[in-house]
């Protein structure tokens, strides 16, 4: 089979489910390709193009096709859709988060910015407002996804903790944990509530202030 940067994408995505981020080298790559380390480069220069361009392959699957919202859409569920379809994309792969936070001009997630500001626009929202709200939402997605995708901590790092100390020490974090999780709520149930402070907080600044819909 001929080598093409197409080929050479979907080899590291899988390479990435496999071993993670930290296992994405070009070394590694090359070798489950069959070719040497130089042969990759013709087609991406470098390890930060090969992980921009493992990032536009994360977000494709995901993200195949960009539509704005019906118009009859509420810009606020519009948007936390779309949040919820961005958690999911970097969910689906190790480190997806990290990959994302380690790209170069990533063009894919360049058009997701230009559709929803541009929703929140023609919605009536003022330009610097739509970027301030879509950046934030931005980001507090990748953020919530890389603490979900964080590692755990490991047996030499939690032998000397004592739970019952820390929970007299900080009492109402712990009660807030253990409450939030009882009747079946989810991590899910955790980052779309979280999601809603944010978007219908920035909905609730929009109203006062007399544009958008």
């Amino acid at each position: 089979m001929a080598l093409d940067r197409q080929r050479i994408v979907d080899e590291a995505v899988a390479l990435l489910d496999a071993e993670g981020l930290d296992g994405v080298t070009t070394r590694k790559l090359a070798a489950r390709l069959g070719v040497q380390s130089p042969t990759l480069y013709w087609h991406l220069p470098n390890k930060a193009a090969l992980v921009t361009a493992l990032a536009e392959a994360v977000l494709e699957q995901e993200f195949p096709e960009l539509t704005p919202p019906d118009p009859t859409e509420p810009w606020t569920d519009w948007l936390t859709a779309l949040a919820e379809r961005l958690r999911r994309a970097l969910l689906a792969h190790p480190d997806g988060a990290r990959l994302l936070s380690a790209a170069q001009l990533c063009r894919k997630m360049a058009a997701l910015s230009e559709l929803a500001m541009s929703t929140l626009v023609a919605r009536g929202v003022p330009l610097r407002r739509a970027r301030v709200i879509v950046l934030t939402v931005e980001r507090f997605t990748v953020g919530h996804v890389l603490e979900e995708q964080a590692p755990r901590p490991d047996t030499e790092a939690a032998k000397d903790f004592d739970l019952a100390v820390f929970t007299e020490q900080h009492p109402t974090l712990v009660a807030g944990i253990s409450e939030y999780f009882q009747a079946d709520r989810t991590v899910d149930d955790l980052f779309r509530e979280c999601l809603a402070v944010v978007i219908q907080g920035a909905a609730a600044g929009q109203a006062s202030s007399g544009t958008g819909s």
